[in-house]
Formats: C-alpha cells, sequence, structure tokens
C-alpha cells in the first residue's frame, strides 16, 4: 500500500518570487524615501509623514511567506527588518529615561474648538514644564489659559494664536512672519522670544505652519506648509543667538523632505516615538520639539486633553 502524499507543498527555493520582491521594495522605500518623486500630490512628503508604518508590510509578508512555503521571501524578508530597524529601532528603547536636563519644555496645538481651555490648561501643569508653547489659541479661549497658567508662569507673550508662558524672564519678543503669500491678512502664527534661564539665554520659537491636505484629486497638499517652512528655516537662520528651542505643530513628521528648510538647521530628538495626532489614534508626531545648541534628553507625548493632539513634553540639556 503506498504512502499517501502530503497535502502541503514542500518548501521551495524558488517559489515566492514575486513575495521577495515586494519585500525588497519596502526596504527601498525605507532606505531611499528621499528620492522618491514628489509628483503627483506629493508621494514623497505623504510616505515620509508616515514612514514607521511601512514596517507592518513586514509581518504581512512574513505570513504570506509561510503560507507560500519559501526561502527566497523569508530571506528577502531580513532586508525591510534590517532596513527599519536602522532608522527606529533605537526609538523603541529610548527615551523612558529622565536624563540629564536643566529644563522642561511643552508644546500642544490645544484646538481652536476645544471645549475645556481651563481644564486643558491644568492638565498642562502636570507636567511642570518651564516653557509652555500653545497654538490655535482662540480669543475667546485666551483669559481661560491666562487665568489657570500667569500664577506659576508671570512671563507670557502671544502674538496672533499661538502664545508662550515661561518661569524665565522673556524679551526681545516679536512676531516671527511665516505667512505664505495667498494667505490673507491676519494671519499670525510664529514667534519669538528671548528666554533668560539660569544656564544663559535662549531664543525661543513658537509656530504653527499650515495644515496639509489629503485628497483624491489633489493628493498630498502641502505647498503653504512647505512655503511657510522655508519661511521660518530663513528666521532660525538669521537667530543671532546660538540656542535656539523650537516648539510648534510643524504639521508633518521630521521625516517629511518639506520641512528640511527647519530641520536641517535643528537636532532631531534621538528619542521614542511620541506619537501626537489624531489624539484618540496617534499615528503621527507632528508637533515638535527642536533644539540648536542644545539636546533634548526626553521626548514624550502626554495624556489627551480637550483637543485633537496630544501634548508633547521634552527635557532639554542646554
Amino acid at each position: 500500500m503506498s504512502k499517501p502524499e502530503s497535502s502541503k507543498a514542500p518548501w521551495g527555493r524558488t517559489r515566492g518570487r514575486v513575495l521577495g520582491l515586494l519585500a525588497v521594495l519596502v526596504a527601498l522605500l525605507l532606505v531611499f524615501h528621499s528620492v522618491v518623486p514628489q509628483l503627483p500630490g506629493h508621494a514623497g512628503s505623504l510616505l515620509e509623514t508616515f514612514l514607521p508604518w511601512l514596517g507592518l508590510a513586514v509581518p504581512v509578508l512574513l505570513v504570506l511567506a509561510l503560507l507560500r512555503r519559501s526561502y527566497v521571501a523569508l530571506a528577502a524578508l531580513l532586508l525591510p527588518v534590517v532596513a527599519w530597524g536602522a532608522l527606529f529601532g533605537g526609538l523603541l528603547f529610548s527615551g523612558h529615561e529622565a536624563g540629564d536636563h536643566e529644563i522642561t519644555v511643552l508644546q500642544h496645538n490645544v484646538s481652536d474648538v476645544n471645549p475645556d481651555p481651563s481644564g486643558t490648561a491644568r492638565a498642562l501643569l502636570g507636567a511642570r514644564p518651564d516653557l509652555i508653547a500653545l497654538e490655535e489659541l482662540t480669543p475667546s479661549a485666551l483669559p481661560a489659559f491666562q487665568a489657570v497658567l500667569t500664577a506659576d508662569y508671570p512671563h507670557h507673550a502671544t502674538r496672533g494664536t499661538v502664545g508662550l508662558w515661561s518661569k524665565y524672564p522673556l524679551s526681545h519678543v516679536r512676531q516671527v512672519d511665516i505667512k505664505p503669500k495667498a494667505v490673507g491678512e491676519g494671519w499670525d502664527r510664529g514667534l519669538r522670544a528671548t528666554a533668560t534661564t539660569a544656564r544663559g539665554k535662549a531664543a525661543v520659537y513658537v509656530v504653527h505652519l499650515p495644515s496639509v491636505r489629503l485628497g483624491l484629486s489633489s493628493g498630498f497638499s502641502s505647498g503653504w506648509r512647505d512655503e511657510s517652512a522655508v519661511l521660518l528655516g530663513r528666521a532660525i537662520a538669521a537667530e543671532p543667538l546660538d540656542r535656539v528651542i523650537l516648539l510648534g505643530d510643524l504639521n508633518s513628521t521630521l521625516d517629511d523632505r518639506g520641512l528640511e528648510p527647519v530641520t536641517s538647521q535643528m537636532s532631531r530628538p534621538d528619542t521614542d516615538f511620541a506619537f501626537s495626532w489624531p489624539a484618540k489614534l496617534p499615528l503621527a508626531r507632528i508637533d515638535q520639539i527642536l533644539t540648536r545648541s542644545a539636546t533634548v534628553t526626553r521626548l514624550r507625548s502626554l495624556p489627551a486633553t480637550g483637543s485633537d493632539h496630544l501634548p508633547v513634553a521634552a527635557h532639554i540639556r542646554l
């Protein structure tokens, strides 16, 4: 009596080539994302905004490779695993300890439709920051934030819809013009101030870059955001103080090439992901804390407030 044949096909060294090619493609996109063209629809910026999530392709391809019983696909999967690990692996194990620091800063887009600005302000006090930067401050909500924050932060400044509350004296406060040409008058989303800390002076920028849009016809629309980033980059390049702290909603991640006029001049935090948006299911950190001639030693997102963004706090060594 003959032995019944196995219902499963044996593992093969030639099958699964398509899966292997897909794995190689994922690795190439991770490593060479900067060469993906912007047109049509700013595809490069869209990829870079959610670049860490490209790693989710690995477990999907792994399951398919096991079902296909393919040595080729399994071997090829090592490429995206190594690429993702080189780019983001360190973030999984960093940023959880306090680290040496002199000051704590907090950045939050409080939302112009926040139903409880007073509650949001009280929640921010729990992080005990030395500097608090806020965006989307409306005229109706501003008094609520002032009432809660002023006792602990006697030094504060606002310009348009952005504001800064500080435990340190502030001087040389001025508006930073980051308004795209096509935007009408009255659009003020940038300020700069000198904070005099125990370790010397630091230029503090609080900014809110224009939003991006994602549509079927227009793709990833970031023209205004990119134009505003260029203007901000010029302001930082002209800043006379060496030490700079940038706090703001930049409306993209630090991998997005559209922010290069800014990020090329600043130190990138080597900390955990600290996703901040959207608050109900954070997928990306578009709220940023960047430094020049200073180091972010810890970066973390905080619990949700009445905003669609999560607050982001950082420890900084000056």
